[in-house]
């Protein structure tokens, strides 16, 4: 089989030499990021159930996902859920096979009510969340499918990566992962739902970060003040690992300390008080926004793990730009990979994948077209590995 596999340089300026650079990360606990996660936790559940009882992955897409928020009363010390938040699962599941039902329902809300339970230490599952669940029906005869089915792809779509990361981008998608990790432990009264905005201006950083704070664990205003002061003192030190460039944070600038206007929650999530969302109108597949890259506006969490090329078509392109970045490590400034499907043809067979490529100064990329080629070809060859890690949580889609 030959692919067609399009390797070419271009010129440009890569975004790490450009003037402004603007990258955001909406946390675990943002209401995009905890639609995100439910609609893959129930594909995911879906996806093993599946395996489990039919040796293979049957249709499903689970990316029409919802949630509606609730009302709370946070206050210093304490306060309540007034109003409980609504999470719609939505989309579609094979519910029957060879005429028999499949428990989708019990699934889909395990899965959901699992994923909260382990990401959010303050929501009580029970009184502050009601998960409703109108996945649609569909069924298959699979006495008439193991022989016929084979990958296809279930759209014309197309999937954007790139590498390397810029210093920018790691600053922001670390600075989450570190205040919703290793800071949990010393500085509980922040929760979950951080948002972090990087904005570089040549080589200084500014980095404005959202970050709930939970109503129990904050006594008074001036506990609030002195945990901001301390975990901008953390982020400073911290963002020095992923960068030499000048870093300035700026925590809560909505905060009105005159007014007594505070961000504050209940549960450490925004959710809880108003704040909406939606599966994919957040993170796409490397974790990041970045307008100063080549992105797909696809949702690709929930999607099924096997044939939504819209999934793996992005995942996989960032793989290949990762390795392909990797190859000519000191050679290449910066890779752009573009793969787009055509529906009802093989997944692992795209109409093109296009790797472009700016070249360091004086380096003559066409030596590494083949091996280029070579990286891009035996990834597609092993789509499936994609569709592995998805369904063991080893890749993350937000």
């Amino acid at each position: 089989m030959t692919r067609n596999i399009v390797v070419e340089d271009i010129i440009a300026t890569p975004v790490e030499e450009r003037d402004v650079e603007i990258v955001e990360r909406k946390g675990i606990g943002h209401p995009d990021s905890v639609a995100d996660g439910i609609a893959e936790s129930v594909s995911r559940a879906l996806s093993k159930y599946y395996l489990e009882h039919y040796g293979r992955i049957l249709h499903h897409n689970t990316d029409q996902m919802e949630i509606v928020g609730g009302q709370a009363k946070p206050k210093f010390g304490g306060g309540q859920v007034l109003e409980p938040v609504y999470i719609l699962l939505s989309g579609r599941a094979t519910t029957t096979v060879n005429g028999e039902r499949i428990p989708y329902r019990t699934i889909a809300k395990r899965a959901a009510a699992d994923f909260l339970k382990k990401h959010y230490r303050h929501l009580d599952i029970e009184e502050d969340v009601i998960i409703d669940c109108m996945i649609g029906q569909g069924s298959v005869d699979l006495r008439g499918l193991y022989d016929t089915q084979k990958y296809l792809a279930n759209d014309t779509s197309f999937g954007v990566g790139y590498a390397p990361m810029s210093d920018l981008e790691k600053v922001v998608y670390e600075t989450e992962r570190y205040i919703n990790g290793p800071l949990k432990d010393k500085l509980p009264e922040i929760g979950e739902d951080i948002k972090v905005m990087g904005f570089r201006n040549k080589d200084k950083i500014n980095i404005t970060v959202a970050a709930a704070f939970v109503g129990k664990h904050t006594p008074d205003k001036d506990h609030y003040l002195n945990v901001k002061d301390e975990l901008r003192d953390l982020l400073t030190d911290y963002a020095a690992k992923f960068t030499d460039k000048e870093v300035n944070f700026f925590i809560n600038t909505g905060d009105l300390v005159n007014e007594g206007v505070f961000y504050l929650t209940v549960t450490g999530l925004s959710m809880e008080n108003g704040d909406d969302g939606s599966v994919g109108r957040g993170n796409r597949v490397n974790g990041l926004i970045t307008p100063y890259r080549p992105m797909s506006m696809e949702a690709s969490a929930g999607k099924n793990p096997v044939t939504h090329v819209g999934k793996l078509y992005n995942i996989l392109a960032f793989k290949i730009a990762e390795d392909v970045a990797k190859a000519a490590e000191g050679d290449v400034k910066e890779v752009h990979v573009r793969i787009v499907s055509q529906i009802g043809k093989p997944v692992d067979e795209p109409q093109v994948a296009s790797i472009q490529v700016i070249p360091a100064e004086g380096v003559n990329i066409a030596r590494y077209n083949e091996e280029f080629r070579n990286i891009a070809d035996e990834w597609l060859a092993n789509i499936h590995k994609i569709t592995e890690m998805l369904v063991n949580g080893e890749v993350n889609v937000f």
